[in-house]
């Protein structure tokens, strides 16, 4: 069995060109691609929220949510529990935006799933799906 460090580096590798693969088709960047997911899946946030749940800094998410609100995917409101807050929201161009990018990756990876893999590699990979979600913290409770 490989060292932790030479499996860490092995895994990498191999998740590089996939992951070049997955977002070759995306017009929208990984991290305005997570702040609409979040606000799709979790609702309303702040754009600190944003900021912490994709891991950029709050300027980094300020420029990316103005963008998106100026393309009319995002809206701002006051909070109205704290009028000093400001609230992001996606609308419904958001949410059609984001099944278009989900979609354009998702059609060239089941192309490659049902062309290049067998029975037994998919079901290999369908097994290791559990184990890359508690590496990424996904799903779990915390």
């Amino acid at each position: 069995m490989p060292d932790d460090d030479q499996l860490a580096s092995t895994f990498r590798d191999a998740l590089r060109p996939l992951l070049r693969r997955l977002t070759l088709e995306r017009t929208l960047s990984l991290s305005k691609t997570g702040m609409l997911s979040r606000l799709d899946e979790q609702g309303p946030a702040t754009a600190s929220e944003l900021a912490a749940a994709e891991q950029v800094s709050a300027q980094a998410a300020a420029v990316a949510l103005r963008e998106l609100e100026d393309r009319g995917f995002v809206s701002r409101t006051s909070d109205p529990d704290d009028r000093r807050r400001v609230r992001v929201s996606l609308t419904d161009a958001g949410r059609n935006r984001l099944q278009e990018e989900r979609a354009r990756g998702t059609r060239w990876l089941d192309g490659a799933l049902r062309d290049r893999l067998d029975d037994a590699d998919r079901a290999a990979l369908e097994a290791v799906v559990p184990v890359l979600r508690k590496l990424t913290g996904a799903g779990v409770d915390e």
